[in-house]
């Protein structure tokens, strides 16, 4: 059983469709040109047209439930009506703004080149029971509606408060209340994926990263299929689910990793790939300890065996993983080298230790005698967990009453940083740190003690 009425969705006139869920009458619909799935209204909707609802009746010929959604009556004069029953009045000739909280409302005759400046607003949206547009009052928005409207613009939104700028506020962007779940056809397509990526070597942790990152945005897209995806599904994705819930940088750029590579394996999707967009990259510099700091947690630790995991972070460089997957193999204490064995990227390298750091070692082999892996947990053969080593480092930093929120990399940033000051080559700390790029190490250059120090202010002068 199919019902129809008339609504506004996003500006544009629109029959909603509301039947209860199958999948034959979900084929038929996606057949008409124009069929669209709503995630706010949870329901399909076609062009508010002849041609669209001819074709909806053509495909639904031998059932009198479809309910026309009044055309007739239209093009004799009357008025509109939603889904709600409420009248859908013509706007008048000017521009209609008010100010309601941390709101911007405007009320504007339908007008194409006006609805793609207003969609030119972060968080703009079109309020379908008020028929006006919604835009969150902070910034110079108010300014650049004003400029942009000019002497267009006449009285408030009808019953709505004057014009005035409210106190600076924090504006909470609207988030979506909830996904469907992935359909059984997804969950298929992302079983391949994993089978893929899997196939391709891809690291456990990058696997799970891009098969999360897939299946939120089909759940976002659901219930229609990813053949039927579009690069407007993607920006939508960025636009209505990252950026509400503040994710980050790398999130998005992992995203659009995971989309390229997930639809190019699944053929025939409404997605390019080309042209995906991916955000502006971030300069971020790397977090750095001072060496008393480094000291004040490295000897706030009384156990020995955490106190030889922080230890090692920071007198190699290693990352949280290399650490957790060294073997006792891997040290060479004869060469004093430690060898680092597929790490990121899929690449070895050998790392220099002193003979400080083999007695170290030494110290703590001797008292745990690990079997399979260096660093143990609870039970014989069992890997250390991230999670454990976390903890011992926040144990650490509780004890040095250090409150800044370090985490284990800080320890990483601070061996290079450390290593540079000292006047090593940048060109072998990149070789330690196992960077491809030299541009990555060269980031260090830009947080280091000794040449910030060389640079006197002209203040100082005066």
């Amino acid at each position: 059983m199919i019902t129809t009425s008339r609504i506004v969705h996003r500006g544009r006139e629109r029959i909603k469709l509301v039947f209860p869920y199958d999948d034959s009458i979900t084929d038929q619909i996606r057949k008409i040109e124009g069929a669209a799935w709503s995630s706010t209204q949870r329901a399909w909707h076609i062009p508010d047209t002849k041609q669209a609802y001819e074709q909806l009746l053509m495909h639904f010929p031998d059932t009198d439930t479809v309910q026309s959604p009044q055309r007739a009556a239209e093009e004799a004069g009357a008025e509109k009506h939603t889904d709600q029953g409420m009248p859908l009045k013509s706007c008048p000739k000017g521009v209609g703004i008010g100010i309601i909280g941390k709101q911007i409302q405007v009320k504007l005759p339908k007008n194409e080149a006006d609805t793609q400046f207003l969609l030119t607003f972060k968080y703009a949206r079109w309020n379908k029971t008020e028929f006006h547009w919604v835009i969150p009052h902070y910034g110079n928005n108010l300014e650049r509606i004003e400029a942009y409207f000019g002497a267009r613009i006449t009285t408030p939104v009808s019953g709505k408060e004057p014009l005035q700028k409210p106190e600076p506020d924090k504006y909470e962007p609207y988030t979506l209340t909830g996904l469907l779940p992935l359909t059984a056809e997804n969950e298929r397509e992302t079983g391949r994926f994993r089978v893929w990526m899997e196939q391709k070597r891809y690291s456990p942790a990058t696997i799970e990263t891009y098969i999360q990152a897939i299946a939120v945005f089909l759940r976002f897209i659901s219930p229609r299929t990813s053949g039927e995806a579009t690069n407007d599904d993607m920006r939508r994705y960025v636009y209505q689910y990252m950026i509400p819930r503040r994710l980050s940088y790398s999130y998005q750029n992992q995203a659009i990793n995971a989309a390229k590579l997930f639809f190019k394996l699944i053929n025939g999707p409404a997605l390019d790939t080309g042209q995906l967009e991916r955000p502006r990259r971030e300069h971020k510099l790397p977090n750095i300890l001072s060496k008393e700091e480094v000291s004040a947690i490295l000897n706030a630790l009384s156990n020995t065996k955490h106190r030889t995991m922080l230890s090692l972070i920071y007198a190699c460089g290693l990352r949280r993983s290399e650490l957790l997957n060294l073997k006792p193999v891997n040290v060479d204490s004869k060469r004093h080298l430690l060898l680092i064995l597929n790490a990121k990227g899929k690449k070895d390298r050998v790392v220099p230790i002193s003979d400080k750091v083999i007695e170290m070692l030494r110290g703590y082999y001797k008292l745990y005698r690990p079997k399979v892996w260096l660093f143990e947990g609870q039970y014989t053969g069992e890997q250390y967990s991230e999670k454990s080593l976390q903890s011992v480092l926040k144990q650490a930093l509780n004890k040095a009453q250090i409150t800044k929120p370090v985490t284990l990399h800080w320890l990483r940033h601070s061996y290079a940083t450390h290593l540079l000051e000292a006047g090593t080559d940048l060109r072998y700390i990149q070789e330690l740190l196992g960077h491809k790029s030299s541009k990555t190490t060269e980031i260090y250059t830009h947080v280091t003690e000794k040449s910030l120090q060389k640079i006197i202010s002209p203040f100082d002068s005066l």
